[in-house]
């Protein structure tokens, strides 16, 4: 049959003809099957025990969570598939930990040493200055851990998630993005962010070129020069913030500043139009080996008031959380209105003091805390959760019947897990 068909003068154009119909073939659309409920109490439960256990449940709850929004997206109507687990999390956080303080207590010694060494002849304001300065340099030392913190982070989330039995994956590549993306933000610096789309660009390829599902690869495909268009809002509010300055300090007219105040309210809206318009033509230029392809419709629109009336509404919320609390505590340390807490020589003078004082007080952070953990909550429900399904529903995958063909990869072990993210408080993903 092999033989039949190279031998044939017809074969290639036969299997372009196959190509093509198969290209003509339906989408596939990607579901989103979440609700407010059930996430609402299981982003309670797992806030409550985290803040019961002092934050040591957070490995768990972070699985628990992702393991959710995961199962809650569906392409084709199979729902992905999170594997990791919170004790593989807790180890790499230890292991993260141990490394970043020998390696930045080793620095700081270095540097003061050096400090010592360089400038203890001086005692003028630039030997203080320079002084200062070199102490601070410590935090320098740790950007290009965040880098890496973000690569291998992604790299453990990938190798934990499934879709239909098969592992994704992400080659080990972590120290050639720290350079690259060092590189590139400076370059973004010093062109006063003109070559943002550059970086984007080119940070992201790396990350997709080294993308595997199964044994078949992601390939970024496009320009950087293609992203510019999703710079225009940039553009605007930087022409409202200049022009308008310009015009206040040559007319002495501080009117005009008016205009720079919404220049750089614009800023915010320019930053998420930025965001959600270069991941579309991003995505648009994904493929998953030859034939498979991707169609995203994400609106900056959507997902910019989506994120401004979400956090008002957990702000609300929580607000409303910590006023609860507030009153209860009034009550027990006898105030009737909350201007007599102005009052702190009456407050906190100890004849006053009694354990219904005590009571109050420990009400007061206990709710403080409450509103903290209930925004976390509140924003779950009324940000994150709208804005994934909104991405999730505008996703179709082109040439589906293609993926069938895709074989299962080995499984990634990564003993530090996402631990230098949890460390540096740099997060990849949910």
């Amino acid at each position: 049959m092999s033989s039949d068909v190279s031998n044939d003068p017809f074969s290639r154009l036969h299997r372009e003809d196959t190509r093509t119909a198969t290209a003509a073939s339906p989408p596939m659309d990607v579901d989103y099957r979440g609700t407010q409920g059930p996430l609402f109490w299981l982003a309670l439960r797992t806030a409550l025990l985290t803040l019961i256990t002092l934050g040591f449940y957070r490995f768990w709850a972070k699985t628990r969570i992702r393991k959710y929004f995961w199962s809650a997206t569906a392409p084709g109507g199979d729902p992905m598939e999170y594997t990791g687990n919170g004790l593989e999390k807790l180890l790499g956080f230890l292991i993260a930990v141990a490394f970043l303080a020998i390696y930045l207590g080793l620095f700081q010694v270095l540097l003061s040493f050096v400090g010592l060494s360089v400038f203890s002849g001086g005692d003028g304001p630039e030997s203080q200055v320079l002084q200062v300065a070199l102490g601070q340099a410590t935090l320098l030392a740790v950007i290009p851990f965040i880098f890496y913190a973000q690569y291998r982070a992604r790299r453990y989330i990938l190798s934990r998630t499934r879709w239909r039995g098969v592992r994704f994956g992400v080659d080990a590549a972590a120290w050639g993005y720290v350079w690259r993306a060092l590189v590139h933000w400076f370059i973004t610096i010093i062109s006063l962010g003109l070559l943002l789309p550059r970086q984007t660009f080119w940070l992201e390829k790396y990350k997709i070129d080294r993308t595997w599902y199964g044994n078949t690869k992601f390939v970024q495909g496009g320009k950087w020069t293609s992203l510019y268009p999703a710079m225009k809002h940039y553009f605007i509010a930087a022409g409202l913030i200049v022009v308008p300055s310009l015009l206040a300090w040559t007319t002495e007219q501080p009117v005009w500043l008016f205009f720079a105040f919404i220049g750089g309210v614009w800023f915010y809206y320019a930053f998420a139009y930025y965001a959600v318009e270069s991941f579309r033509i991003l995505a648009d230029q994904k493929r998953l080996g030859e034939r498979v392809g991707f169609i995203t419709g994400p609106r900056a629109s959507k997902v910019f008031w989506t994120y401004i009336f979400g956090a008002l509404l957990a702000s609300t919320c929580a607000g409303l959380v910590f006023s609860a609390f507030s009153v209860v505590a009034s009550n027990f340390m006898g105030l009737t209105t909350f201007g007599l807490l102005a009052e702190g020589e009456k407050l906190f003078n100890p004849e006053n003091m009694s354990i219904g004082f005590y009571i109050g007080g420990a009400l007061f952070v206990i709710g403080y805390l409450a509103m903290l953990l209930s925004y976390g909550v509140f924003g779950m429900i009324f940000v994150s959760q709208p804005v994934l399904e909104h991405y999730v529903e505008t996703t179709q995958i082109l040439n589906p019947e293609a993926l069938d063909d895709i074989q299962q990869r080995s499984r990634d072990e990564m003993v530090e897990a996402e631990g230098f993210a949890d460390a540096l408080d740099v997060g990849a993903a949910i």
